[in-house]
């Protein structure tokens, strides 16, 4: 069930008709799952701060109510590791359209998934699942069930990918932990269900996945169009 905090995130960005991603990881890290460290600042001080009280580089990410897709617009800086180049990037994020604060997170590696919904008119929310990251539309590796998901469901989709390998361990890197995954996958089916008259669509890409946990490292949710 979506809890009170959620349902105000949701209703706070209605007008939007999306959820800004520090929303959006507030909301998933409400329900219970895990997102990277992060600080949302507009004080270079405070992110240099973050940067070196982390045990791994950063990203960081414009947050903006007018760039939906970051990537198009160059809105996210990855492996940051100097103050120097951390400085340089925040302040050519904050002088893009509507960026009023950036977004600074511990970054995190491991296979990447996409882990997605999309609300059917005929069936209701189903679920996306298959390799993640900037590659995902090349590869388009991916399975689709409907919601709400068992365990079975999961097993069953990850056998129907072709680089299924990849969760397993391949050519000498380690596999992920495939019950954590299974486990996060039931849990957004069920989330879904309870998400469904306010969600168009949901991807978490990626979510980032080893052997000891699986991290959603970009959040993004569209809302349906609803009267005033």
């Amino acid at each position: 069930m979506l809890k009170k905090s959620s349902r105000n995130i949701i209703k706070k960005s209605q007008p939007l008709g999306w959820v800004l991603e520090p929303d959006a990881k507030t909301l998933m890290k409400l329900q219970g799952f895990a997102v990277p460290d992060n600080i949302l600042t507009n004080s270079f001080e405070k992110a240099n701060q973050f940067m070196e009280d982390s045990d791994s580089p950063v990203v960081v990410k414009a947050v903006s109510k007018k760039i939906l897709h970051k990537t198009e617009q160059r809105a996210v800086v990855t492996d940051l590791t100097s103050s120097s180049h951390l400085k340089k990037e925040m302040a050519r994020l904050l002088k893009l359209e509507g960026c009023e604060n950036v977004l600074v997170e511990q970054m995190v590696e491991g296979v990447e998934l996409i882990i997605g919904a999309k609300n059917d008119f005929q069936f209701g929310p189903v679920v996306v699942f298959g390799i993640g990251g900037t590659s995902v539309e090349i590869y388009n590796d991916t399975a689709i069930r409907m919601a709400p998901l068992r365990e079975n469901d999961v097993l069953s989709m990850v056998e129907s990918l072709k680089a299924k390998a990849i969760l397993f361990g391949h050519r000498g890197k380690p596999g992920i932990n495939m019950k954590i995954l299974t486990r996060l996958i039931v849990d957004f089916s069920l989330l879904l269900m309870d998400f469904q008259d306010d969600m168009e669509s949901i991807d978490l890409n990626p979510v980032i996945c080893t052997k000891n946990r699986c991290i959603i490292a970009d959040a993004r949710i569209i809302l349906q169009n609803k009267p005033l």
